[in-house]
């Protein structure tokens, strides 16, 4: 199963006839979105289009889980009401709907040439007729918008993928360092414990300095132990792993690994005691940040 984007566009538009009368015109439809933790749906429909919104956003809601999803409708091309001639019927219809309404109202001024036109321009379309057209087109634009979310999803898994392999070179680069600095801290333990002795002329034997500088190492041991952290980042980078491969509406799970990604790398940070642990920890945090703002484009 494809990740998705929460970014697409698409759009599609067909040339049709309002009515058996009428010229043929455009119908479009356009939908794009953006990134937003719920699914936010925004219709901007023409007047004769409107009707079909319930039917568009049950389409929507159906194929979609997350995103701030605009779409926009509209006809083009369509014979102005300026230059459409009206019908001796729709004449005719207008003059006994003035007169009935100017007997009841008589001072209700008389309809003019432009209101005439206005009116029988409308009265041609025939909205079912665009609506049908348009689900048409929303379910090809929809086809399309998907394909668009999923193309910009596959590269968003590549480079995620990108950055999990570079984690984890960073984790086995910090695995050696630990018992590395327990040994030198040990030597330096003891190296000190002797140098002190020797400055105040005691006796006391080397074994008791090496058990001292070793119970000292051992507790530095556990202060700077970062297994832990290594061993829960690991998982948790499997973890992402596995949900790319399975794809899906995998974002708000995958933010939530983020988060205990960077968690465990501020403790690694937290506990460093060289500066080639701190330079692992920094950019394991930079890699992160790099992951969690690209997570939060996933549907």
């Amino acid at each position: 199963m494809a990740v998705y984007s929460m970014t697409g566009y698409a759009t599609a538009q067909s040339g049709t006839a309002a009515a058996t009368d009428a010229p043929r015109a455009a119908l479009g439809i356009e939908i794009r979105s953006v990134n937003s933790r719920f699914l936010d749906l925004t219709f901007k429909l023409s007047d004769d289009l409107r009707g079909a919104e319930p039917a568009l956003r049950e389409l929507l809601q159906s194929r979609l889980k997350r995103g701030k999803v605009e779409v926009r409708a509209w006809i083009e091309g369509r014979q102005d009401a300026a230059t459409r001639t009206p019908s001796p019927h729709d004449l005719q219809k207008l003059v006994a709907l003035q007169d009935g309404i100017q007997a009841w109202c008589p001072k209700a001024a008389p309809l003019s040439v432009a209101e005439i036109l206005q009116i029988t321009s409308r009265q041609s379309a025939q909205p079912g007729d665009w609506q049908d057209t348009l689900m048409d087109l929303g379910r090809q634009a929809m086809e399309a918008f998907l394909a668009s979310r999923a193309r910009e999803g596959a590269k968003l898994v590549e480079m995620l993928l990108d950055r999990l392999r570079q984690l984890r070179q960073l984790a086995r680069d910090a695995q050696p360092l630990i018992p590395a600095l327990v040994e030198q801290q040990r030597q330096r333990f003891l190296d000190r414990w002797n140098e002190a002795l020797g400055s105040a002329g005691a006796q006391t034997g080397s074994e008791a300095a090496q058990d001292r500088a070793l119970a000292e190492a051992t507790a530095y041991a556990i202060r700077i132990d970062v297994a832990e952290e290594l061993t829960r980042l690991d998982a948790h980078l499997a973890e992402i792993e596995r949900l790319l491969g399975k794809g899906g509406d995998v974002g708000k799970r995958l933010d939530f690994l983020i988060q205990e990604l960077h968690r465990e790398a501020n403790t690694l940070g937290s506990k460093s005691s060289s500066l080639e642990l701190t330079r692992i920890s920094v950019d394991m945090k930079v890699l992160i940040e790099q992951m969690r703002e690209q997570v939060q484009n996933l549907e």
